[in-house]
Order: C-alpha cells, then sequence, then structure tokens
C-alpha cells in the first residue's frame, strides 16, 4: 500500500511540475481547480511547488496565492453545480445504492441551513475535507455569490501556507511529499475506519429467509 501510494504521489507531482513549469500561473490555477472539482490532485503539491518557484523570481507570493485561490474557486463551482444539477432526486433515487439514505440528505440539508456558510469557509483550510465541501453545498443550494466568496477567502490562507512552506523550504521542497505520504496514510486510516461504520449502520436489515 504504501509502495502504491508513492508512486501516485511521484506521477501526479511529475504532472504539477510540468503543468506549473509550462503555464505559470495559469498551471496553478489550473492544477488547483482540477483539485478542487473533487479530481486527487493534492495542493500539498501544488502550491509548495509554487512556493519554491517563488525563490527563483519565475513568481510572486501574492500571484501564487491569488492564482491558487481562483483556482480553487473554478473548481469549487464545477463541484458546486455538480450538486446543484445532479441533486437531491439524483442522490435519492441513486444514493440507496451507494448506502445513502433519505435520513442523510436530511441531516445535510438542516445542517447547511443552519452551519453551511461557516463551514464552506473554513473546510478550505483542512485536508481532505476541502475537496468535498462544494458538493454538499450546491445539493443545499447554498447561496451562490457567499458560496463563492467564503470559497475564495477560505482558499487565501491555506494556499498561502502552503505557497511560504515551499518559500521557505527552496530546492527542498519536494521532502514535503515524505511529510504529506505519512499524513495521507493516517487520512486513509481514519477514512477506512469511517467507511467501515457508515456500511455498517447504513447496510439495509435484509428479512431473514428460511434456511439463512
Amino acid at each position: 500500500m504504501g509502495q502504491l501510494i508513492e508512486a501516485i504521489i511521484t506521477v501526479l507531482s511529475r504532472f504539477v511540475i510540468n503543468t506549473i513549469s509550462t503555464f505559470g500561473y495559469t498551471g496553478i490555477l489550473l492544477t488547483m481547480a482540477i483539485e478542487s472539482a473533487c479530481i486527487p490532485l493534492p495542493s500539498e503539491i501544488i502550491m509548495p511547488f509554487s512556493g519554491y518557484l517563488v525563490t527563483t523570481g519565475q513568481f510572486t507570493m501574492l500571484g501564487v496565492t491569488l492564482a491558487g485561490a481562483i483556482g480553487n474557486v473554478v473548481g469549487s463551482i464545477v463541484a458546486y453545480y455538480a450538486g446543484v444539477w445532479g441533486g437531491r432526486p439524483f442522490v435519492e433515487r441513486y444514493g440507496p445504492y451507494f448506502l445513502i439514505s433519505h435520513k442523510d440528505l436530511d441531516t445535510a440539508d438542516r445542517w447547511f441551513a443552519r452551519y453551511g456558510e461557516a463551514a464552506v469557509f473554513f473546510s478550505r483550510m483542512l485536508p481532505v475535507v476541502r475537496t468535498f465541501i462544494s458538493l454538499p453545498a450546491g445539493v443545499a443550494r447554498m447561496n451562490f455569490s457567499r458560496f463563492v466568496v467564503f470559497t475564495f477567502l477560505g482558499a487565501l490562507p491555506w494556499c498561502y501556507f502552503l505557497a511560504y512552506i515551499g518559500l521557505k523550504m527552496g530546492e527542498e521542497w519536494e521532502h514535503l511529499r515524505d511529510y504529506f505520504h505519512q499524513f495521507d496514510i493516517v487520512i486513509g486510516l481514519g477514512l477506512a475506519f469511517a467507511a467501515g461504520y457508515f456500511l455498517w449502520s447504513h447496510w439495509p436489515r435484509r428479512a431473514a429467509t428460511p434456511g439463512s
């Protein structure tokens, strides 16, 4: 498992490096948009590498931070509308196949009605969660203008923080991958336990049949 994760991170790193090296700020925006559209392309690689390029004079901290945050907004809008257009009817129809119950949807609606805007802001600074928060925001039909503003404001400190780490580490920025690799394992284990509990708690109770 560890070697597989390392191989995937290496491939993603090469893609990020080539894209940003070729397209500059547009490459930062593009790769951050991909991550925020719920495609696993870690900002923990994108922004530190961009921060390293600040030390070479290719970028500025303001530029990479804004490019990262704007890319975050672009990708988040895609995920948001996936939630809006797919919507609750789609999830209600196909959700049971993925063990998503109507009760889960009711809870999500109430949660976003009460905490949605704050959740969109603060989750942008949390690994893993930040990538997927746009989907339930879209399903809950959070006000679009506020969604964009909160997404942008929440993404700014996250992008700046990661770029700053890359700036300070300079050419050693790639050593960050070792730390993120360990962190990914911890997150993966946590998600595995959470998924196990979710399956156990949502698995439909089957009526007993003769001979079972």
